[in-house]
């Protein structure tokens, strides 16, 4: 497998540490409101890199953050007039509902900032102690200067860097580009603990390089996240971890790229946004996953209704290729026929193309136009039947590549209900008397309510479709 490695912007073989524990960390969200969409990106694409990982036979350690200690969560706790950890809870609550409707599959290990304050602190005192941190009237920060690699990542040149273009002007500090790492208390009601330089709280930075050292470990395979983190976040984790630690902070950098509204980057300063919460109303949440995955994540990808009804429907290809199976292995019977066999052996091809596609730095757009592929292969052998045996081992390889990609994982629909039943049985019954009109008037009546009645040699098969 290749990735691009953001540090040295060129892909390269995915050699892990230690190939018995690949170690993933991955930037999680700042727990303070429903994340949106463009939030979202990086939390479908990493946890389907991490599913592939697993699928090519490595053991993933996987941990993602919830930063619960920031300034928007204080602002929001202000705003609500609740405490900001009753914020944090909340929202880390929101979190699972729609990492849940988008087929996220929980981290290994989800850190919260405020669980970890004790290991920051240490973090810091290390800094400090190195000479790589000073502290002033109860503040720290980072020497920038100090670490001879900063911006080895973005590619800044630290002398091009403008004072109070991304970085904050203080008097405090002793150069404009140093930056926080621990944040004295302004006042009484802000959250804070005990520290050896008085009350406050962790900026912001230094919260990932501690989390990822105290659960990963000092050198992580793949740091993850997106685009927008790598400068001065993910630059500013670099020089605090290699500072503090003496070794090389990640082997490989992933990145991907925005969500796009109108060709503008969707952000929550630009307004111009929309939340997973909002998005589920009108369209389910493995059609926004599926819509992420549709093209390769380091381009980016501009949302609009007219992209989502063709991933909606894209999708539908999938599922009805599943049900049809799911429908001839309860109505089937015997062993695969010699032509069957030759069909599914004929499925290692796709298998391969999908492998190749996801072999090449994660290509997920190329890797659903191999499942398309098998689908159509599936549907002409299947459509005039198929062996019980068949139709089972067609939907196994089916699934093995769409659940890499979290896809066909949602929950069933509630079976069909007593009055569809009895409306089939009556027109099954108007059938065997040759009252075709009124079998044809029952079906019309089904489809009104979206149901499709398709008949074949293993009987009626019903249909529930969107409406």
């Amino acid at each position: 497998m290749k990735v691009y490695n953001s540090l040295t912007r060129q892909k390269e073989e995915f050699i892990p540490n230690n190939p018995d524990e690949v170690k993933v960390y991955v930037c999680g969200p700042t727990v303070y409101n429903f994340f949106h969409l463009g939030n979202a990106r990086p939390f479908v694409v990493f946890d389907t890199l991490r599913r592939y990982l697993k699928y090519i036979g490595y053991n993933v350690n996987f941990v993602q953050n919830f930063t619960d200690v920031d300034d928007k969560i204080i602002n929001r706790a202000k705003e609500e007039g609740i405490s900001a950890p009753e914020v944090s809870e909340k929202y880390i609550k929101e979190y699972f509902d729609d990492a849940k409707a988008l087929n996220i599959v929980p981290a290994d290990t989800h850190p919260r900032v405020s669980e970890n304050i004790q290991q920051i602190i240490e973090f810091v005192e290390t800094l400090i102690e190195k000479g790589y941190a000073y502290e002033v009237d109860g503040d720290v920060y980072y020497s920038t200067r100090k670490f001879k690699d900063y911006g080895k990542l973005s590619k800044q040149n630290i002398e091009e860097l403008e004072a109070g273009a991304r970085i904050a002007v203080e008097e405090k500090k002793k150069d404009p580009l140093d930056f926080a790492l621990w944040k004295a208390r302004k006042e009484e009601s802000e959250i804070a603990w005990e520290s050896p330089w008085g009350m406050g709280r962790p900026g912001w930075h230094i919260e990932c390089s501690a989390m990822s050292r105290r659960y990963l470990g000092p050198t992580l395979d793949i740091h993850a996240g997106g685009q927008d983190l790598q400068f001065p976040h993910h630059e500013n984790e670099i020089a605090q971890s290699e500072a503090c630690n003496g070794v090389p902070f990640a082997k490989y950098w992933m990145h991907n790229a925005y969500i796009t509204i109108d060709k503008e980057k969707m952000s929550k300063s630009l307004g111009n946004f929309f939340t997973v919460r909002e998005i589920r109303e009108k369209y389910k949440g493995e059609v926004i996953r599926y819509f992420l995955l549709s093209g390769h994540y380091r381009s980016p990808i501009d949302f609009n209704d007219n992209l989502m009804e063709m991933s909606k429907a894209s999708l539908a290809r999938f599922e009805n290729a599943r049900k049809n199976l799911e429908f001839l292995i309860e109505k089937g019977e015997g062993q695969m026929t010699d032509d069957e066999k030759k069909v599914f052996e004929s499925y290692d091809s796709y298998r391969a193309k999908f492998k190749e596609a996801m072999d090449d730095d994660l290509n997920t757009a190329d890797a659903i136009s191999a499942i398309f592929e098998l689908v159509t292969a599936i549907n002409q052998a299947v459509k005039d039947g198929a062996s019980k045996e068949f139709a089972q081992k067609s939907l196994d390889t089916l699934l093995e590549l769409t659940h890499v990609l979290g896809l066909l994982e949602a929950e069933e629909d509630a079976d069909v209900d007593d009055e569809i039943k009895k409306l089939v049985d009556e027109r099954e019954a108007a059938r065997a008397a040759k009252d075709f009109a009124k079998a044809d008037q029952i079906r019309d009546e089904l489809k009104a309510k979206g149901i499709t009645l398709k008949d074949t040699p293993q009987g009626v098969q019903i249909i529930k479709e969107e409406v």
